[in-house]
């Protein structure tokens, strides 16, 4: 069981998901592509809130140290992002893979995120947040990985509860609404181990 962790904008809540998940799937995490290294790196906080065994966070394929979309972190380190540089890690436990910003973030001249995804062959989680503006920016990368061809495993809204905004998700979206976590003020391993995911027969049907 392996999922692609991406969201409908940058700081949306991709990192605290894929940790969530990692710790009730008791799964393995991999950030490809990393961009900012002068503060905790997402790899470092998965590791702090999951308290996994370094082994379990493998390395990136990629790292940067400027906080900057992927294709301008690269140039600015004199690098530039092939795809054919990433192979998935080896593990026999479940797989958590998050991207870096939207699926529409550039990599380098000719490829985007949404690029990696399918090089990678992985179905989505799609992370959003709940509040106003979230119909839009979740249909909108709805629409393009069903363009592409992606296979969607549902979605994960962040923050305060909007009944309207999920459901208008869920009826133009035609997509499964895996789980609803909450802002936590101090987000602590016991937080996420108590949001159980609630997995349904759609996400079973993509492992």
């Amino acid at each position: 069981m392996i999922f692609f962790i991406s969201g409908t904008d940058t700081e949306v809540g991709k990192t605290v998901v894929s940790c969530w998940l990692a710790l009730n799937l008791d799964a393995d995490y991999w950030k490809p592509i990393q961009s900012g290294t002068e503060q905790e790196t997402d790899s470092q906080t998965v590791l702090r809130l999951t308290g996994f065994d370094r082994s379990r966070v493998h390395a990136s394929t990629y790292v940067f140290p400027d906080p900057l979309s992927p294709h301008e972190a690269a140039r600015r380190a004199g690098q530039k992002i092939d795809l054919s540089q990433f192979k998935m890690p080896n593990t026999t436990r479940p797989l958590i893979v998050e991207g870096a910003g939207g699926l529409l973030v550039p990599l380098n001249e000719k490829y985007l995120m949404i690029d990696l995804i399918s090089h990678l062959g992985l179905p989505v989680i799609l992370v959003c947040r709940s509040t106003l503006g979230t119909i839009n920016h979740t249909l909108l990368s709805i629409e393009a990985l069903r363009t592409r061809g992606i296979s969607i495993a549902g979605v994960v809204l962040v923050g305060p509860k909007v009944g309207h905004n999920r459901q208008a998700i869920i009826d133009f979206g035609k997509i499964n609404i895996l789980g609803e976590l909450p802002f936590f003020e101090n987000l602590s391993r016991q937080h996420l181990i108590d949001c159980a995911v609630n997995w349904n027969s759609s996400v079973e049907s993509t492992r």
